[in-house]
């Protein structure tokens, strides 16, 4: 079992958390101006690399709070995590 850190309640289990996706993902500044064509890629199409990404994390069983984090997705291997109002960190 991995323990993912949440930046509230410390180390916990990861059957207590749940993927929520991309993290900074910019919403549309007009989004009534997008094509279907334009709104399905912001909608459907997200990065999908090999190596450090940013994601967002919702620790469901705990405080149920989001937060970001940045994880390998070639290891699984989290390497930090932070709050949504926090700036995020360089990923090299």
């Amino acid at each position: 079992m991995q323990l993912i850190e949440c930046p509230w309640c410390g180390s916990r289990e990861e059957t207590e958390f749940h993927y929520g996706g991309e993290a900074h993902v910019v919403y549309p500044e007009d989004p009534e101006s997008l094509t279907d064509e334009q709104w399905a890629h912001f909608v459907f199409f997200r990065a999908n690399p090999k190596g450090l990404f940013a994601e967002r994390w919702n620790h469901s069983a705990g405080c149920r709070r989001w937060f970001n984090a940045v994880r390998d997705t070639a290891t699984y291997r989290f390497h930090s995590v932070y709050r949504l109002d926090e700036q995020k960190p360089t990923i090299s």
